[in-house]
């Protein structure tokens, strides 16, 4: 029985930095020795699996060396399917990256679909990013728009606490599940507090962690095209000028692993 760890980068909402998110973890258990599967549920979109290929691409090209993880495509037509068909595929592919992996990373679609849904249930860890503003917070909680008082959980995190009921039902397992203040701007904005709390409210309520994400650094967009991270750099491995901003940003990946308590990665992160 495959004792794989299943990571599941989740959020009905586009736009959040989710395949960014899911890019960076997969990279960084890459570079702690760990042997990672991917699973791209966007099937329209494929962020997660276009970064891949530009890496292949761009290592074989420079004659450079670096992890991969090994993909498990379902295919573009997919998005045309029935929901029993599309979830069959995937349960399939899942079947067969949990036995070759020890961590299952899985980039979801930024909208409810069945395969998402499956995916959750599936999930030892839900990584949930959002962006710094309560139009992200919408796809977590509900707020009342005179007093900004949190009402209820939105439908995704009802998505989750059911995801998570049916674990526990059927395995007796928890679902880890954090938030990631993702892309917060370099500076403090006005709202930031009152968003901290309603966040931190809706946290007590249905049962996530919160943690740092990434900030919107350009090192993060330079380096996609090569299918690159900060954890990639190094003597042999520099398709951009180096600057401090890189230290912070290799820094920033380090806290966003210890968060998820993959701190393996996050050690060897530091030690680089």
């Amino acid at each position: 029985m495959s004792q794989a760890k299943v990571i599941v980068v989740g959020n009905e909402k586009g736009g959040a930095g989710k395949s960014t998110i899911a890019i960076h973890i997969a990279t960084a258990l890459l570079h702690g020795g760990a042997k990672v599967a991917t699973l791209d549920l966007d099937v329209r979109q494929q962020s997660l699996a276009h970064f891949f290929a530009h890496r292949r691409a761009w290592l074989a090209a420079n004659g450079a060396v670096a992890p991969v993880p090994e993909e498990f495509p379902l295919g573009a037509e997919l998005a045309k399917a029935g929901d029993d068909e599309a979830v069959g595929r995937f349960e399939e592919a899942f079947g067969k990256a949990a036995e070759a992996a020890d961590f299952v990373l899985i980039d979801t679609p930024g909208s409810d679909t069945a395969i998402g849904r499956a995916a959750h249930g599936l999930a030892d860890l839900i990584v949930t990013p959002m962006n710094d503003s309560f139009v992200d917070f919408d796809m977590l909680g509900v707020v009342d728009p005179v007093t900004l008082d949190l009402k209820r959980p939105s439908l995704y995190s009802e998505t989750v606490w059911n995801s998570r009921k049916v674990r526990a039902v059927q395995t007796g397992k928890s679902i880890d599940w954090i938030v990631l203040r993702n892309r917060l701007a370099p500076t403090e904005a006005r709202n930031r507090k009152r968003l901290d709390e309603r966040v931190q409210a809706l946290s007590r309520r249905v049962g996530f962690r919160v943690g740092p994400g990434l900030r919107d650094r350009v090192i993060y967009r330079e380096l996609f095209p090569f299918g690159l991270t900060v954890a990639d750099l190094s003597p042999t491995i520099r398709p951009v000028a180096m600057s401090l901003q890189h230290v912070a940003a290799r820094q920033e990946l380090r806290a966003l692993m210890e968060s998820l308590g993959l701190s393996d990665a996050a050690e060897l992160l530091a030690a680089q």
